[in-house]
């Protein structure tokens, strides 16, 4: 899937969480899939237990996460319209 694509995935509105990156403006925070990640669960058992995401919505994550850390300015893109 075309990066743009996955970016898509990643939608901010101030009234889902707080304004923070949301995937596909579902109540599951970006930083909560990271941190499922980074806690070592794979992903496979991440889409058993949230039936309702997408392979493509972790790589949406990872995709978010590495081009905020390279400094892209991603917040003005990912406002839902």
């Amino acid at each position: 899937m075309p990066e743009a694509d996955l970016l898509d995935r990643i939608v901010v509105r101030p009234e889902v969480l707080g304004g923070k990156p949301v995937i596909r403006g579902m109540r599951i925070a970006v930083e909560h899939v990271l941190a499922m990640l980074a806690a070592g669960d794979s992903p496979e058992t991440i889409l058993t237990e949230y039936p309702f995401l997408e392979s493509a919505d972790l790589q949406a994550c990872l995709l978010y996460a590495h081009r905020s850390i390279a400094g892209e300015y991603l917040h003005e893109r990912s406002l839902a319209r």
